[in-house]
């Protein structure tokens, strides 16, 4: 019954696989207002944005393994999130504001108000957050 439990899954279905607790807490980034909050926090601690395209398979694929990286140590990270597709003045001025070139996804960590890293594509997924705590 094993095999075909794998194939056709089990009677209890997925309560029987155990479930990851996510670290990950986004805040969401939809206003222009946001980025003087961002600004301000950033005196205290690393506030990181993740700039996301919905409708691109390579930010889908990239968003779950960003997700994945977050451990119990990184569950106070301020972490926000940026619909490229509706919020498209917002994406602008982080480049403006931040100087750094629209690229998605992305993630762009910010301290003392300035960029401090900034990384694309599969490049999100190597980043150490434990930098940032």
């Amino acid at each position: 019954m094993g095999i075909l439990n794998n194939i056709f899954g089990s009677k209890d279905g997925e309560k029987s696989k155990e479930e990851k607790k996510s670290y990950l807490n986004w805040i969401p980034l939809t206003s222009l207002d946001q980025l003087n909050e961002i600004k301000e926090q950033s005196k205290i601690e690393a506030v990181l944005i993740f700039k996301d395209s919905t409708r691109c398979g390579i930010s889908k694929v990239v968003i779950k393994q960003f997700q994945s990286l977050f451990l119990e140590e990184h569950q106070n990270l301020k972490v926000y999130y940026l619909d490229l597709l509706n919020h498209r003045d917002i994406s602008a001025e982080i480049g403006v504001l931040f100087d750094v070139t629209h690229q998605s996804p992305q993630l762009i960590v910010v301290k003392n108000e300035v960029s401090v890293h900034h990384a694309s594509h599969s490049e999100i997924t190597e980043v150490n957050l434990s930098r940032f705590i």
